[in-house]
């Protein structure tokens, strides 16, 4: 059975419910019950924090959706759009328990290949790593401590 690690994101407000021997989790984006996984469990954090701490609208916020990368079809975890509606923030999570490697920005940069966004991350929960993509998508990856507020 999953238990509830404490991250390094503020507490979430999360609907819960047991199914059985497992727990159900409602999307705070999606609104429906998803099944909570470990690594649904670091992404609704994520998703909280995207809305209450950084004050994204939950209408620029994107779950899992499937985008085609040649002839491979891949679904990126959560994409944050401008208000202009150009993505703007791509960020991978994975569960507590999978470090944060070369082999996961990796990933991340093929996702990006394809979406263009001006930020990319990734957290497992426990460790976060965030960068901000050169002006012309072209250029050098700069970590940055943060991702940026909304407003």
């Amino acid at each position: 059975m999953f238990s509830f690690p404490i991250l390094s994101f503020p507490p979430a407000k999360l609907e819960l419910k047991k199914v059985n021997t497992s727990y159900s989790v409602r999307c705070l984006i999606r609104k429906k019950w998803i099944v909570l996984t470990p690594e649904e469990w670091v992404r609704q954090h994520q998703i909280d924090y995207l809305i209450n701490s950084l004050y994204i609208p939950i209408s620029y916020i994107g779950v899992e959706k499937t985008i085609q990368y040649g002839q491979l079809k891949k679904r990126w975890d959560i994409l944050v759009y401008s208000r202009s509606h150009e993505p703007y923030m791509l960020i991978e999570c994975k569960a507590t328990t999978i470090p944060l490697t070369k082999e996961i920005l990796y990933q991340l940069l093929t996702y990006q290949y394809a979406v263009r966004s001006s930020f990319i991350g990734m957290t497992n929960g426990i460790d976060s790593v965030y960068y901000q993509i050169s002006a012309d998508k072209k250029g050098p990856l700069k970590q940055v401590d943060n991702l940026p507020n909304w407003t």
